[in-house]
């Protein structure tokens, strides 16, 4: 196995295009939710876009990102190829990753 790139709870830019109906277009910060083995062995990561427009939604996670203000948007969740995957932005603060599994757990459970 090779060294792994993509780390969870890494963000990067993402070219989500093409795209249908109401799903978040364009090139956008994403956060990897995906588990690092998934990242490792699979061609494939799970991602979830993060968005400026802050709207305090049930499925949100409030993050700062470089200074700025934004949403880890969970209802929006979607697997995309790596080669998708640009610029590394750094990563999420311990907080805000505890925070986006307690509520994926809580979308999940329901």
């Amino acid at each position: 196995m090779g060294q792994l790139k993509f780390r969870r709870f890494e963000s990067f830019w993402i070219d989500l295009q093409p795209t249908i109906g109401v799903e978040m277009q364009k090139l956008r910060p994403c956060v990897i939710l995906s588990c690092n083995e998934m990242n490792e062995r699979l061609g494939t990561i799970i991602i979830a876009p993060i968005t400026s427009k802050i709207r305090q939604l049930p499925f949100r996670v409030s993050i700062i990102l470089q200074g700025k203000n934004g949403e880890v948007a969970l209802d929006q969740l979607r697997a995309v190829d790596k080669s998708r995957l640009g610029k590394s932005l750094g990563n999420l603060a311990e907080k805000e990753t505890e925070e986006i599994i307690r509520k994926l757990a809580e979308m999940f459970a329901k």
